[in-house]
């Protein structure tokens, strides 16, 4: 990795919830909020914006773990706060902290952490089968 990520630095996203956030199962709509499925991949997603910069060519990063609560539900056309904060580096890993809130409010609509490593992309190639 190239220098300069360190612990406490932070990345915010900002999303609106659309109706392909919902949460859903086999297409069919059971509550018209932001999914706790979608919460997840919006965590991964802002935990990877914060590494990608500091990435060389030769390496990636994949998700190893992620600790998500889903606090309230957000309807459609709210607009969120998704910010990541990292909190831990070392070789197992790159941690960040992540909370969602509402823009309008500042209230919590989910919190977590997400733990990515950093290796070769040959590496992942040999493990995953497509090198």
């Amino acid at each position: 990795m190239k220098s300069g990520l360190t612990v406490g630095h932070t990345l915010e996203i900002i999303i609106d919830v659309t109706p392909d956030m919902h949460a859903s199962f086999e297409g069919e709509v059971v509550h018209p909020v932001y999914s706790t499925v979608q919460m997840v991949y919006h965590m991964e997603w802002v935990s990877r914006q914060i590494i990608l910069p500091f990435l060389n060519e030769e390496e990636e990063g994949m998700g190893a773990e992620v600790k998500v609560m889903h606090r309230s539900p957000a309807r459609t056309g709210t607009r969120l706060s998704i910010m990541a904060t990292v909190t831990r580096m070392n070789e197992k890993g790159i941690w960040t902290e992540i909370m969602i809130r509402r823009k309008e409010t500042d209230s919590i609509v989910g919190e977590g952490e997400v733990r990515q490593v950093v290796l070769p992309k040959q590496t992942i190639a040999e493990r995953i089968g497509t090198d």
